[in-house]
């Protein structure tokens, strides 16, 4: 954003460069970091188009899906199909709590509404929808279904869905802090917050993780920790911001109705980046 809350397109597109040179496998744009749910339906859609232009096919472009009813969020998949989108990352709808069937019928009609796959963004934490291991077994029959965003904040979690939909999805960590413990229990990706103000950490920390570098793995968790705790924060966009800015990847400016952070907080938040960024780990290059 700009200070006013107007779009800043031209710093997205610098920060998106900044995560394809740091080695990501796709990037989801108006995730909870991209404010998707303040701005308005041209805005987003404005995003997606710009976005899909400057990443230009270098690697799978996603949006997150937030609509508060189903048929917006039908028009929004279909609009951003034609746009170019190769797949959406989807909430359920209700911002109180919905019955499963009501969640299940949701997903269901969004993923009948467009041919791009789906990952189903689970955070009960954040909302009061939980979208359970039963539930996914439930919407495997939707084939274009294809991952889970696990924000539970249990990660027994992901051994529970292992047990009840086997391989039928790819299961990424939603939660930062909890990345290596979900890594270890078995996951196919991780669809990292704080990362996006740390990109090399990030991409380092995943790639040890894959090549079963636990020890190495272990030591840049320890110094990553306290960033990743930014993550699971009610302000997580306001510190995350905060912390891009501190790394020149953009501004902390926030759209409405979150507001800037200001005061003790502010300074107590901005220790931790900086002290991060003090002692932060030198890395090799990348091949």
């Amino acid at each position: 954003m700009h200070e006013d809350g107007s779009l800043d397109l031209e710093a997205t597109a610098r920060h998106a460069e900044a995560l394809l040179a740091s080695g990501v496998a796709g990037i989801i744009f108006l995730g909870s970091l991209g404010e998707n749910q303040p701005l308005l339906a041209e805005e987003k859609r404005t995003v997606i188009r710009e976005m899909i232009a400057a990443v230009k096919g270098r690697v799978p472009v996603l949006s997150g899906v937030a609509e508060t009813s189903t048929a917006e969020a039908v028009r929004y998949v279909r609009d951003c199909e034609k746009l170019g989108a190769d797949g959406f990352m989807v909430m359920p709808a209700m911002l109180y709590k919905g019955s499963p069937d009501e969640t299940l019928a949701h997903h269901r009609a969004v993923a009948q509404a467009t041919g791009r796959h789906i990952m189903i963004y689970n955070n009960p934490i954040s909302y009061a929808n939980d979208v359970t291991p039963e539930m996914f077994q439930q919407l495997a029959e939707v084939p274009n279904i294809v991952a889970i965003k696990e924000s539970s904040g249990d990660t027994r979690r992901i051994t529970d869905l292992r047990n009840t939909v086997g391989e039928r999805f790819a299961i990424f960590t939603g939660v930062d802090n909890l990345l290596l413990e979900s890594a270890i229990v078995g996951i196919d990706g991780w669809v990292a917050g704080s990362g996006i103000a740390f990109p090399k950490e990030n991409q380092h920390l995943w790639d040890l993780t894959r090549a079963g570098r636990w020890a190495e793995a272990q030591a840049i968790y320890r110094w990553f920790m306290p960033l990743l705790h930014l993550d699971v924060s009610a302000k997580l966009v306001q510190y995350i911001k905060l912390a891009a800015q501190e790394n020149g990847l953009g501004r902390e400016w926030v759209r409405a109705p979150r507001l800037p952070l200001t005061g003790e907080e502010r300074a107590r938040v901005l220790k931790i980046i900086r002290d991060g960024i003090a002692c932060r780990p030198t890395l090799p290059a990348r091949e």
